[in-house]
């Protein structure tokens, strides 16, 4: 399948990471923490952790830990809806395709959860046709922009005459949660709120990209190390000190299986610096600096971030060889990680 535009889409509201501590001491919730917590955020918030800036999509931003578990959940289905809906919406207006010609739209999230799916309010917002196909992908974690670049491969492959938009979009600030965990705490200075959207056709596209080769492995003895649980109704994320190894040692797996035919420029998940700094010697000499650079611009918005990461590259020149693709790697909970080609021949 063809990639005829990609496009994104973050909320207004941007932050520093020193302006995310101040933000911190307005909220009731800092006086729960112990004091060598409240030292691990300042130390993190303040220091060289690879993230300069984050966009929220709640103005209110100081009190999202104070909210109870309805009012998050209504703050993932105000949001969700309306991010995914601009980012679809300013790719569909790059390819020059009218809404009323998309067949299909493909929605990943892990960040709330509606029935019926996200895609059901995406649709209302964008007025798609009432014969759309609509489809929900939920609970693959920050790996799930690659699994449902899959899905809309099979829906193209059954159906060449479609048009199909995939979006990745995630709310991360209505998963929030605050407790003495140094997991929980970290997990509170990475994460922020966005959108990435693809359009996708079974012929060649203005980008001149084709998506194939896709690969899985998943690793479920290791599923605790990274994955939500539901406190008081909350989503709480656990995430244990060796994911960055993990992440290695998945990705090293899909980067062996890779095959013979070049590969350009490696696209990488940044879950983190230390997830980077991992990455970084399985596919030397190739570079990480457009996740890097998106880290730092962003900080982790989970599944849509290697969809940022691949539009930061495609901003700069091309690879030379017609056969030098990019390589796409995303992972998260499972504990999963999934890669494809994006090449021009």
């Amino acid at each position: 399948m063809y990639l005829h535009a990609l496009a994104t889409a973050v909320p207004p509201l941007a932050l520093t990471q020193p302006q995310c501590w101040d933000k911190l001491n307005l909220s009731s919730a800092k006086g729960r923490l112990h004091k060598r917590s409240r030292l691990l955020l300042h130390g993190i918030l303040h220091g060289s952790n690879g993230i300069r800036t984050r966009h929220f999509a709640d103005p209110d931003i100081d009190r999202i830990f104070d909210r109870d578990a309805d009012a998050l959940h209504a703050h993932f289905r105000a949001q969700a809806p309306r991010l995914a809906a601009r980012a679809v919406a300013d790719a569909l207006a790059t390819a020059g395709i009218g809404r009323e010609q998309l067949d299909a739209l493909l929605v990943c999230t892990c960040t709330g959860y509606l029935c019926p799916g996200l895609t059901s309010y995406v649709a209302e917002e964008l007025g798609l046709r009432n014969d759309a196909f609509l489809q929900d992908l939920v609970g693959l974690g920050c790996g799930a922009a690659i699994p449902t670049l899959r899905a809309a491969s099979h829906l193209l492959a059954a159906h060449p005459s479609a048009t199909v938009a995939c979006v990745a979009v995630e709310i991360c600030s209505a998963a929030f949660y605050l407790d003495d965990d140094p997991g929980v705490l970290i997990s509170a200075c990475l994460f922020s709120d966005g959108a990435a959207a693809t359009v996708w056709r079974a012929w060649p596209g203005p980008t001149g990209l084709r998506a194939f080769a896709f690969d899985t492995h998943h690793q479920p003895a290791d599923r605790d190390k990274l994955r939500f649980e539901q406190r008081d109704g909350k989503l709480r994320n656990l995430l244990d000190r060796s994911v960055p190894a993990l992440a290695a040692g998945a990705v090293e797996r899909l980067w062996n299986r890779r095959g013979e035919r070049p590969v350009g420029r490696v696209i990488a998940h940044p879950g983190g610096r230390d997830v980077l700094d991992a990455l970084a010697p399985v596919v030397a000499p190739h570079t990480l600096a457009a996740s890097a650079d998106v880290l730092e611009r962003y900080g982790n918005m989970s599944s849509p971030t290697v969809l940022f990461a691949l539009q930061h590259a495609m901003a700069e020149p091309a690879p030379t060889g017609p056969e030098d693709d990019y390589w796409l790697v995303s992972f998260g909970a499972g504990f999963s990680a999934h890669s494809c080609r994006l090449g021009r021949a």
